[in-house]
């Protein structure tokens, strides 16, 4: 396995500063922002047509000993406003074409529409009941997510890559069993961004999670990012909370670094289970901790994986 970190977080700076820091706190990976909402921060939307800027690119990340795991291009690309829809889908393209010169993943959301076909916001159907939501999650399955996503599943196996789905609330795709349904109904192409922080919230056990999403062969990327309930707010707003980030006091859960939220008894049989299930790839950090400054919270987060990750090829059963 590898540590990384989602690069979004250092979008205030220029590239070479960013990946020089990253070299300097021993990562080994970094995965770049491409559009949508992680922003363009360097300009990645359509290089993959320039050889020329794919190569200097490819040289900045190898001088400083990193490798590119991931394109993060997430975004609402079946949105009901169509000039958003539009740019998204631009930048998922963009983000194809990237990640195949480069041999990496796509990362996305599956995007969330409206409820029916002239609603103008999405629609984000919790509940089967009134029958209004079970219909529009028809709609929104049968409709829009599945035929769109067959079509980019084809264009990305054609590219030679592969459609990461970060399974997050506010989208269509949000837990583990959707993805599942989503890959089944249209294509091997697509698969998981596991992040585990969106689970711990939702009630999902993470490690369950990654064991199902394992058993289907579709863990594509890993991100690191950690949760925490406050057992007194969430036990009187329960933890559907569209409160501010920001307003960590009355909020009834907030994303936090590394093993603040949970610790050993977590992380570790999280990494087993991913390693159990074969995935050796890179466990790239999303800092998004309110309480610490960037760099403190991301260095916490290097300095507690860099430990508890594998990094050695699994040994044989040599007991027997």
């Amino acid at each position: 396995m590898k540590l990384g970190v989602m690069g979004a977080l250092f979008g205030g700076m220029k590239l070479d500063d960013a990946l020089d820091y990253c070299q300097k706190v021993g990562l080994d990976a970094f995965e770049l922002p491409a559009g949508a909402y992680p922003g363009d921060p360097w300009g990645l939307i359509g290089i993959a047509k320039s050889k020329r800027r794919v190569k200097e690119l490819k040289d900045k990340i190898a001088a400083r000993g990193l490798c590119v795991q991931g394109i993060a291009v997430h975004g609402n690309p079946v949105h009901p406003d169509k000039k958003l829809a539009a740019a998204h889908i631009k930048a998922m393209a963009s983000g194809i074409e990237l990640a195949a010169e480069l041999g990496t993943v796509v990362i996305n959301f599956s995007g969330c529409p409206g409820g029916c076909k002239t609603d103008k916001t999405p629609n984000f159907v919790t509940c089967p009941w009134p029958d209004d939501f079970s219909k529009a999650a028809d709609y929104q399955w049968n409709q829009v997510i599945i035929p769109f996503w067959k079509k980019w599943n084809d264009i990305a196996a054609k590219a030679g890559t592969k459609i990461a789905f970060e399974a997050h609330p506010g989208m269509t795709v949000h837990n583990p069993t959707d993805i599942i349904r989503l890959r089944n109904a249209a294509g091997k192409a697509l698969g998981a961004n596991l992040d585990p922080s969106h689970f711990f919230w939702q009630g999902i056990n993470p490690i369950e999670a990654a064991r199902i999403l394992g058993e289907n062969g579709c863990i594509f990327h890993v991100h690191a990012k950690d949760c925490t309930i406050d057992p007194r707010n969430s036990g009187v707003t329960g933890n559907l909370d569209i409160q501010s980030y920001g307003d960590v006091k009355k909020r009834a859960w907030v994303f936090c670094t590394c093993g603040y939220g949970h610790g050993d008894e977590f992380w570790k049989p999280f990494i087993s289970m991913l390693r159990r299930y074969g995935y050796d790839g890179v466990i790239s950090i999303e800092h998004e901790d309110s309480l610490m400054s960037t760099n403190e919270g991301f260095e916490k987060a290097v300095n507690y994986l860099k430990p508890i990750i594998l990094r050695e090829k699994a040994g044989a059963a040599w007991w027997f």
